[in-house]
């Protein structure tokens, strides 16, 4: 990598006012409170009302990390999004983002990598930044997930919800900001998580619709597997090419599929449950909004000091994952 570095200079998050309990889903599929806590860790998840879409929450996380840097608009000069639910197929939503937040000077783009979107855009957003390419990147990860998933589908129904987190990257202090990043992709595992159809592959069409293949389709035991062992080396790699061990960090920041992932991500890295940030009982499975969601959580809880080591850590649809290594400053 580059002796330039990217670090995080505001984070934000948004999410909808609407809460949907265990016990409102409780009412439209065969569930309760206690199976979804218990298999899940998920006691309520935020939810759009009609009218509202991914962009609007996208930009109060990205007004909310400027604002926290002390920024303007006008300084940005990119703007990442990393969602699977766009306000529409195009433009982009990153362009919708940087209009809305007069970000006049900025080039705007979206990332896909599902419930690791947010990751690679970070990575992207960094690079920029380390290249001098770009000053001043704003990243969001933003989804809707009530938008493309099938209520009546026990095994989705009970684990996504809505919300948005961002960051603002600037070029760090010498030894600070992201170190080191890794990703990878297992492309074989491209039928376990999906949507089928909408895209070029089964086109939008009557038939697609009333067999409900619109909706996000999962194979659970195998998404939970890839899950589990992938954050885990993701998080191995990028230690060990540092000379560090999980004993060096202070926070890893998971993506929020399910409480007993982290729980199983932690055990085998030897992290105590303090140091493995969660925000999952109270927003569910963001996709790309969990990891700044959670990040943001951790920082107003005073989580993170000056000189800490922290990690971030995904999975996602395709199958995509990997990791980041952050000091924080």
């Amino acid at each position: 990598m580059s002796n330039q570095r990217a670090g995080i200079l505001g984070t934000g998050h948004s999410y909808p006012e609407g809460i949907l309990t265990n016990d409102d889903l409780a009412k439209l599929v065969e569930t309760s409170d206690e199976w979804i806590t218990t298999r899940t860790g998920i006691k309520q998840r935020r939810k759009a009302a009609p009218g509202e879409y991914t962009s609007m929450f996208a930009v109060r996380a990205g007004r909310q990390a400027i604002e926290r840097a002390r920024l303007d608009p006008s300084d940005i000069d990119l703007l990442i999004c990393a969602t699977v639910t766009p306000d529409q197929i195009l433009p982009s939503t990153g362009c919708i983002i940087q209009a809305e937040l007069a970000c006049n000077n900025a080039a705007a783009m979206d990332v896909v990598a599902a419930c690791s979107g947010f990751l690679y855009a970070l990575t992207t957003g960094a690079q920029m930044v380390a290249s001098g390419a770009h000053q001043r990147v704003v990243v969001v990860g933003a989804d809707l997930m009530s938008s493309i998933i099938d209520p009546l589908d026990r095994t989705t129904a009970v684990l996504f919800g809505d919300g948005a987190g961002a960051v603002l990257l600037e070029r760090a202090e010498p030894n600070f900001g992201i170190l080191d990043f890794y990703h990878r992709v297992d492309g074989s595992g491209r039928n376990d998580l999906l949507m089928p159809a909408g895209g070029s592959l089964n086109p939008p069409s009557l038939e697609t619709v009333t067999t409900r293949q619109h909706f996000l389709k999962q194979n659970g035991k195998v998404v939970f597997k890839f899950a589990v062992s992938q954050m885990v080396e993701s998080v191995q790699v990028v230690l060990q090419r540092n000379g560090l061990t999980p004993a060096d960090v202070a926070l890893l920041v998971p993506h929020q599929a399910n409480q007993r992932i982290l729980d199983a991500v932690g055990e085998r890295l030897g992290l105590s449950s303090e140091r493995v940030a969660s925000v999952l009982a109270c927003y569910g499975n963001t996709t790309g909004a969990t990891l700044p969601l959670a990040l943001d959580a951790a920082v107003r809880k005073g989580k993170l000091k000056r000189g800490d080591l922290m990690v971030f850590a995904a999975v996602g649809a395709g199958f995509t994952a990997g990791a980041t290594l952050v000091r924080w400053a």
